[in-house]
């Protein structure tokens, strides 16, 4: 029972290997896989402006780190 099963899915893994298999599958999966990322385009399109965005308010925060380190350069210089 075991080598029927092997060897049956070595003649699946075989068929598969071909070249017209691949492309045939391709052709079949095609308009699944495009309607799938039409699906997900705004999500996609979101996630970048929301990555874009937090990027903004990290650089902002850096640079007002920087110069509040930049106007007290010293904190001893405070107490004389």
């Amino acid at each position: 029972m075991d080598n029927i099963k092997d060897t049956l899915i070595e003649q699946c893994l075989d068929i598969l290997k071909r070249d017209d298999v691949k492309n045939e599958l391709k052709q079949l999966m095609k308009p699944m896989i495009d309607l799938i990322l039409q699906e997900l385009y705004p999500y996609i399109f979101l996630s970048i402006v929301f990555v874009f965005i937090s990027f903004l308010l990290i650089l902002g925060i850096f640079v007002l780190l920087l110069r509040n380190k930049l106007l007290i350069k010293s904190p001893v210089a405070i107490f004389k």
